[in-house]
Formats: structure tokens, C-alpha cells, sequence
């Protein structure tokens, strides 16, 4: 962010997407950086997306709400609260410092579920092409027409295991 900010040969409209708050604190130091925010509305334990972006900085990180709208495996989705509660009840008691060292403190194979790991031949497989992958040199939609072949197959392999 800084690079694109200082290079003066640059006019860069770029978009983070994240709630890190060091990167939230840039528009305070860079005259050209801005924050902006989708606008929401809670609803219960739900959160709607307004689709309308307004100047600000995001209270909160919706990862968890966008994974389970993008379709994340519900224990993935649970594994994220578990972990998000765990962090919260650690950082009300003890201050916000307490939630990185809490993270860092816990075993590294429990911070996320792989999306590689397994023993599944045809997942092995998609996941070894993808990472062949020069997704660099293709358009997006040659990204997702070989994304759509690579489900297609895993799900006639899931049929053809789970008939």
C-alpha cells in the first residue's frame, strides 16, 4: 500500500479488503489513502450486506459471515466461531493483547482447516492442479472455466464413491 501511495508515476485505484486495523491506520498517514466500508445491517446473528460503500473503517471482520454465504463447509464455518469465541472471551477478561498471544499460543494445525488436506484421490488430484496453475497468465474467465471442470470432476468422483 505504501509503494502504490508513494510511486509517483503510479495512479493506482487498488482495494484491500480487510479489517487489519494496521492497515486501516494508513489513511492517517497517507494523504491519498482512504478507507471505505460496505454498509451493513445486523439482524440477529445475521448480517445483511447493504451493497452500498460508505467512508469508514469496519467495526468488525465479517470473514465468518462471508464464508458461510460463499457456500464454506459448515464445519469450517464452526470452527471459525469456535476459534473467534475462544479469542473474544480471552480478550474481554485479560485486553486486546491477549487475543494474538492466545492465537499464537495455540497449536498451528488448529488455526485453520487445510483445503489440501485429505486422503481423497480426486481432491488430491484438483489440488494438485491448481497448484499448477500460472494464474498469473490466464484471463478470468480461462480461471474460472478450468475451476468449473476441476468441481465437475470432484463431483462425479463424490457421486461415483457415494452412489
Amino acid at each position: 500500500a505504501e509503494f502504490l501511495h508513494d510511486n509517483p508515476h503510479a495512479h493506482p485505484k487498488t482495494l484491500f479488503a480487510t479489517h487489519y486495523h494496521e492497515l486501516n491506520e494508513l489513511a492517517n498517514k497517507f494523504e491519498r489513502i482512504k478507507n471505505y466500508k460496505i454498509s451493513i445491517k445486523e439482524a440477529g446473528r445475521k448480517i445483511i450486506f447493504l451493497r452500498k460503500l460508505v467512508p469508514g473503517v469496519s467495526e468488525h471482520s465479517f470473514g465468518i459471515h462471508v464464508a458461510r454465504m460463499a457456500g464454506m463447509p459448515p464445519e469450517v464455518v464452526r470452527r471459525a466461531e469456535e476459534i473467534l469465541a475462544r479469542l473474544e472471551a480471552q480478550s474481554l477478561e485479560a485486553g486486546d493483547d491477549i487475543a494474538q498471544q492466545t492465537l499464537a499460543q495455540m497449536p498451528q494445525n488448529t488455526w485453520q482447516m487445510s483445503l489440501f488436506d485429505t486422503t481423497d484421490p480426486a481432491a488430491l488430484e484438483a489440488a494438485d492442479e491448481i497448484r499448477q496453475l500460472d494464474i498469473n497468465a490466464m484471463t478470468p474467465l480461462e480461471c474460472m472455466l478450468k475451476l468449473n471442470a476441476i468441481k465437475k470432476r470432484l463431483e462425479e468422483a463424490s457421486k461415483k464413491s457415494n452412489p
